[in-house]
């Protein structure tokens, strides 16, 4: 987990967006039918994990969705983080993000605006006093007016939601569920919401519209595969183990629990304390029940990445990549290990993995500043000019691109591929913004 970071060797109780190839993948599984049924494309629509407690999911930035960590820890069933993002896909093809203004320009209150703008931050940080404090500058009148505006988006997202589910044949059970315990949240925090219920208000009616639908639905009781919970069961194990204290991590999974997803845990809560022989006999222990598991054998490398046997990390890692080659995070992970070892035997290699990484996920900015790194121990200082470039334009830090595309540009032979490359960047970087 990162702030950008993959999810192994997360910092301490770091916020931000974090990455995970077996989480990511889990979230995929959930929303493939969802998103079939609404008429999606996939690819398009992109998940960010973000790292924090509250209960929480939102979309922004158009066809991305946001969920907290909090709220797939909390999920007791699958059921209910399926039900949830049906509902953040009925606002992305109900266009509610895009006509969010429209009910901010009706509201015509500059006191609104503050508390409009204070409700993304109390999302971001999980810190109900900063939506409080936005809301002591709201109008009543004016905040009546918003809030019964997204109330009717919201209802309409359950509208949307509880179709998508009847489509793909998946019970609104989950959805209620939540629901519920969103309300039992709300009556704990009067004082200070929790961000969901701010960004998403509740009423009786929604609640009772998702629970008289539930009654009339023929998928009432259908039940989702046992592999969705198989797959709940790691990703809240894989989550805790990273993100609570180690003793926490034990409370919840002691010894006595031999489940896969325990051990899981328990060996991530090992490498988090540092004791690398412990927990490479628990993670030795899963890939000895489960020799082709990607995710343990990446848990291996980052085992011993963690305890600085860097070598030793290469071989899981390429072992990883061999069963999951799509893996961005991954192929991001072993360059990185292989750039840290500092050793230009490695440096071909390192290359490789980081433009095959790019080529699935060329946003990836932390895989342009490793391959600029590569390029600047040969002395290529031109593709080093070109990836700090990269780098910089997909941060949205258009003077430092503009910069590093003007060095490639001056150094890269006219007329090549990078030349032309950081010609474009140069272009996107030197447009002023409407």
């Amino acid at each position: 987990m990162a702030v950008f970071f993959a999810l192994s060797a997360p910092p301490a109780n770091a916020q931000g967006l974090i990455r995970d190839t077996e989480i990511e993948n889990t979230i995929r599984v959930y929303t493939a039918p969802i998103f079939k049924a609404a008429g999606l494309d996939p690819s398009v629509v992109r998940i960010h994990l973000v790292n924090d407690p509250s209960l929480n999911a939102f979309v922004a930035n158009g066809q991305r969705i946001y969920i907290h960590t909090g709220l797939l820890m909390r999920a007791e069933d699958p059921g209910e983080v399926i039900g949830v993002l049906a509902h953040e896909t009925g606002h992305i093809t109900g266009g509610h993000l895009a006509r969010f203004g429209e009910g901010l320009a009706d509201a015509q209150n500059a006191n609104l605006i503050a508390l409009l703008l204070g409700i993304p931050a109390a999302v971001l940080t999980g810190r109900g006093d900063v939506a409080a404090a936005a809301l002591s500058l709201g109008n009543q009148i004016g905040t009546r007016k918003f809030l019964s505006y997204t109330r009717a988006n919201e209802q309409a997202a359950d509208q949307a939601a509880v179709g998508f589910l009847d489509q793909a044949g998946i019970s609104s059970q989950g959805m209620l569920e939540f629901m519920e315990l969103l309300t039992q949240e709300e009556k704990l925090y009067v004082e200070n919401p929790n961000p969901y219920t701010r960004t998403h208000p509740l009423s009786r009616e929604r609640v009772d519209f998702i629970r008289n639908h539930l009654e009339n639905s023929k998928f009432k009781n259908s039940k989702l595969d046992p592999s969705y919970k198989i797959l709940h069961e790691r990703m809240r194990a894989k989550l805790r183990g990273f993100i609570l204290p180690p003793h926490q991590t034990y409370q919840l999974y002691p010894e006595s629990d031999q489940s896969v997803p325990a051990r899981y845990a328990r060996a991530i809560a090992l490498m988090q304390e540092s004791q690398t022989p412990e927990a490479l006999d628990a993670v030795n222990g899963l890939i000895a029940d489960y020799p082709d598991d990607p995710f343990f054998i990446e848990l291996k490398g980052d085992i011993l990445r963690d305890g600085a046997r860097l070598e030793e990390a290469i071989e899981p890692y390429r072992k990883a990549i061999e069963i999951l080659p799509w893996s961005a995070l991954i192929r991001a992970s072993l360059a990185r290990t292989l750039v840290e070892l500092n050793n230009p035997d490695y440096d071909d290699e390192a290359e490789k993995q980081l433009r095959e990484a790019l080529r699935y996920e060329p946003w990836m900015s932390s895989a342009w500043r490793l391959l600029a790194t590569v390029y600047g121990r040969r002395g290529d200082f031109g593709e080093a000019a070109l990836a700090q470039a990269e780098e910089a334009i997909n941060q949205g830090r258009k003077d430092a691109a503009l910069g590093h595309a003007k060095r490639a540009l001056d150094q890269l032979p006219n007329g090549t591929p990078g030349w032309l490359r950081a010609q474009d960047i140069e272009v996107q970087a030197s447009r002023k913004t409407d």
